[in-house]
């Protein structure tokens, strides 16, 4: 229902112009009919404290927070959620009671993405190797500790990056050489790239799946293009796949409720509309 005040939020990053939320959340605030706005903000590191301290001032509902303004956005937090505090990074700015909170969605994302794209996959999975080190890897293994994953390997090319991430995420989480990757397969149960190797205009992910189970989940969180090589390698192969889209759609869920006030649905509808802008279908 339309009103006289316009609900406004965004996404705040640098750079951020190719960032498809806005087609996510217009999607939304159109399918309710809410008079609001969701709008692109490229704020440099030096002036994201200022950008956060005046959201209200701006008339900012609140904002998503992408690359590289996460850790920066949890620490200009008046609360956070306890997923948030684990994390050391916010991805989700909204206004409560006064305050502002901030949570991180990415694993929330990235569980639902897998719980959708193949329903079912952590009744037997015991075991879920990541590939890379960084802040997608961080939210990605918490969110596989909520489903009680009981072995969880890093490999990243920089070891001690992987064996910062594992201390940080506590519990059953070991360390891997790059170079062991291919035994590291054998047992793993789900694999999942959080690199940006394999993205458009990077490097492919030079990995063999072969010494993986038949059963065995791949994704990747990248979802420009929708199916990487090392996705077209497992699906080749008759493993099951999910692409990082879904990831993208289901992390925007809880800010959107946070901001416009009501719960939406990632359809297939929606995916399809975002597949088109990604494929450029649509401009």
């Amino acid at each position: 229902m339309n009103t006289g005040t316009i609900l406004r939020a965004g996404v705040v990053g640098h750079p951020v112009k190719h960032s498809r939320s806005p087609i996510i959340h217009g999607y939304w605030l159109e399918q309710f009919g809410i008079n609001g706005r969701y709008d692109r903000y490229d704020v440099k590191p030096e002036d994201f404290s200022h950008f956060v301290k005046t959201l209200s001032e701006q008339g900012l509902q609140g904002v998503n927070v992408t690359i590289p303004h996460k850790e920066a956005a949890f620490l200009a937090l008046d609360e956070a959620t306890d997923r948030a505090r684990r994390l050391k990074a916010a991805n989700t700015l909204w206004f409560e009671n006064g305050k502002l909170w901030g949570d991180n969605t990415d694993s929330i994302g990235f569980l639902a993405n897998l719980d959708q794209g193949h329903p079912g996959w952590d009744i037997n999975a015991k075991s879920a190797l990541i590939l890379g080190a960084g802040g997608a890897a961080r939210a990605i293994i918490a969110g596989l500790q909520e489903r009680n994953i009981e072995k969880i390997t890093i490999v990243n090319r920089t070891r001690e990056r992987a064996e910062e991430l594992a201390l940080m995420s506590g519990g059953q989480v070991a360390v891997a050489e790059w170079s062991k990757l291919s035994f590291q397969l054998e047992s793993a149960d789900l694999v999942v790239n959080t690199t940006s190797l394999g993205m458009s205009g990077q490097p492919d992910l030079d990995l063999s799946l072969d010494p993986l189970g038949k059963n065995a989940l791949v994704t990747d969180i990248v979802y420009v293009p929708l199916e990487t090589n090392l996705l077209k390698q497992a699906r080749l192969r008759g493993n099951p796949v999910v692409d990082g889209l879904g990831m993208l759609l289901h992390q925007a869920v809880p800010g959107f409720e946070h901001w416009f006030g009501k719960r939406p649905v990632v359809t297939d509808e929606l995916r399809y509309l975002v597949e088109d802008h990604i494929t450029g279908i649509r401009a």
